[in-house]
């Protein structure tokens, strides 16, 4: 990943920290996030490099190819689609529901959103918690007046005063397609910054919904394939792949065990080119 990569999935890091210190439980999905923001950097800047050769007609019009994807050694680049990581089937409200079925249904599923689908099941909007927070914020102040009244967007307010989950909801709705590439559906995901995406066909139907934590699965691996990958690394540096001892947390790659300096330190610098790799650790003892 280059600085200007980092950079920007740092940034975006940082405006979805939370304001309270982060918890020892919530470190490892620090960790996924940070991950997972890189992925969509790298995705973005390869976007950016496509775009002026797009304008120019030396390139073919079309989504970026993935720097981040998975390219298992020796085969051709795995291009993952959003139909092989959606969840089918997905659960939806119809525009009539009263927004208290609405409430109910969202802590059922334990989901901050859900989309709303017409008669024809196609997706019209996206109804969320922030959406019935404006509504209850309406039905606990009815009235705006003062400061505090002047800086309510007046979409928001108006919409609070609706009672069902079309009067209610936000749309147009960002969706994405079962044939778009993971990465470009997460691309979609962190520039409108949600969690969850509605998937629809060419009608607008809903097929399925992909969570930002399949498309984290997607575009980065996990802890168990980069060990393997380490793993066989390492045999190709070493007669004895035993003489070292590999562990990975959150990217974080940890050597230990007795080997020569100098074949060390070619050892960590080819385990750092390794995509997903975040860091080494050298514990290894000289010889």
């Amino acid at each position: 990943m280059s600085d200007r990569e980092r950079s920007s999935a740092e940034n975006e890091a940082r405006r979805a920290t939370p304001g309270r210190p982060w918890t020892p439980q919530e470190e490892p999905r620090r960790g996924a996030l940070g991950r997972y923001l890189a992925a969509v950097a790298a995705a973005a800047s390869a976007r950016s490099a496509e775009e002026p050769k797009t304008r120019s007609g030396t390139a073919e019009s079309g989504p970026p190819q993935a720097a981040s994807a998975r390219e298992p050694s020796g085969e051709e680049p795995v291009t993952l689609h959003v139909r092989d990581v959606m969840q089918v089937p997905a659960v939806a409200v119809p525009g009539d529901m009263p927004f208290v079925d609405v409430a109910h249904m969202l802590g059922r599923e334990q989901v901050s959103a859900l989309p709303v689908v017409d008669a024809g099941d196609h997706v019209i909007g996206v109804v969320s918690e922030s959406d019935l927070l404006a509504k209850a914020a309406v039905m606990a102040e009815p009235r705006r007046h003062g400061a505090v009244g002047r800086l309510w967007q007046h979409r928001l307010y108006e919409k609070g005063h609706g009672d069902t989950a079309a009067t209610l909801m936000t749309f147009p709705p960002v969706t994405a397609h079962p044939a778009q590439r993971v990465v470009d559906a997460a691309w979609t995901a962190a520039h409108a910054r949600l969690k969850r995406l509605p998937v629809t066909d060419h009608r607008g139907r809903l097929v399925g919904v992909v969570t930002r934590r399949d498309l984290l699965r997607a575009l980065i691996r996990d802890d168990a394939e980069i060990r393997t990958e380490v793993e066989s690394l390492i045999g190709r540096h070493l007669l004895d792949p035993r003489m070292v001892e590999v562990t990975v947390e959150d990217g974080v790659v940890t050597l230990a065990g007795r080997l020569d300096k100098a074949v060390v330190a070619e050892l960590t610098a080819s385990v750092r080119d390794i995509d997903d790799v975040v860091g080494v650790v050298d514990d290894t003892e000289a010889l």
